[in-house]
């Protein structure tokens, strides 16, 4: 019977292609590493359809995560990927070309399947009961409500932090008119998802990059302590606000903005216009950062049971 093993899973997102590693035992998961390669994958979305280009780069950053992994005794491998080809039209075109050119199976998350698996992967080491977790990813947001420790509610939400800005924003930072426009396809969106704000939490229990970046770009906007994961919704606006191509970047601005967010500084405005959106409509006044989601998902509710 297997006890323990080293275990990877790559994961292929809409903003970026990640590879983790982990020491997994009956009970228990150890992360022994992360790579990734931010590529924007959702930028390759071509009138609905994954380009070809962006399907070679994925090829590209599978192979060389393969290769790496060739270099370990890696007892089990998986790949998934979740919204840019999930919600492509040429889904199955482009998932059956990157696993022909790779060699490597490609599981493709459903957005209910997504849901799940954060809220599996940021519970199972939590002590609270009952919470609101959202995930905003490149080109989707998940929304899991939850009470003793079961799901009441979830859904799929297909906008993300690059789809948003994608039509929308014609700069490398947004304008204040954009800004809006923005804001007010965010709404829109919302306005769509039946029974939302049936689910108002006073606390939002945020993962994923998107709120990996919000929290570090808070922390040194705010002089907070760097491992602090907690923010305050009403300085979310003030957050958009200092960083719109209307206004010259300022040197110290700029300094902030690299140090904070240098993979996601094009897309933090636009994700933290869907947070405080959703934080509005749903009575939030702060966010806690949560530093689980899909990928330890995957494990606690597919690979760990066979550990035991």
């Amino acid at each position: 019977m297997v006890i323990e093993m080293l275990y990877a899973i790559m994961d292929i997102g809409s903003t970026s292609i990640r590879l983790a590693v982990y020491h997994l035992e009956k009970d228990s998961m150890d992360l022994l590493l992360k790579k990734k390669h931010a590529i924007g994958l959702a930028g390759f979305i071509d009138n609905g359809c994954m380009s070809q280009a962006g399907i070679d780069k994925t090829v590209e950053i599978v192979k060389d995560f393969k290769n790496f992994l060739a270099n370990f005794p890696i007892a089990a491998m998986d790949a998934i990927t979740t919204a840019a080809l999930r919600n492509c039209r040429n889904s199955k075109a482009a998932v059956c070309e990157i696993e022909k050119r790779t060699g490597i199976s490609l599981r493709v998350i459903s957005g209910d399947e997504e849901a799940t698996f954060d809220f599996i992967g940021a519970t199972h080491n939590r002590k609270d009961g009952s919470g609101l977790l959202v995930d905003i990813g490149g080109g989707s947001t998940e929304i899991v409500s939850y009470e003793h420790r079961e799901i009441r509610f979830k859904i799929s939400v297909p906008m993300g932090a690059l789809s948003l800005r994608t039509d929308l924003v014609h700069g490398f930072l947004p304008s204040a008119a954009e800004c809006q426009a923005m804001k007010a396809e965010a709404e829109r969106m919302f306005d769509q998802v039946r029974g939302l704000q049936q689910h108002c939490a006073p606390a939002i229990i945020g993962m994923g990059g998107t709120f990996k970046s919000a929290c570090a770009l808070y922390n040194r906007l705010y002089h907070c302590d760097r491992y602090n994961t907690r923010m305050d919704v009403l300085k979310i606006e003030q957050m958009i606000s200092e960083f719109q191509r209307d206004i010259p970047l300022t040197e110290e601005k700029t300094i902030v903005l690299m140090k904070a967010v240098p993979d996601r500084m094009h897309t933090i405005i636009s994700g933290l216009i869907i947070a405080d959106v959703l934080a509005s409509r749903l009575g939030s006044s702060r966010i806690s950062y949560s530093d689980t989601g899909v990928r330890e998902g995957v494990i606690c509710a597919e690979i760990l049971p066979l550990l035991k």
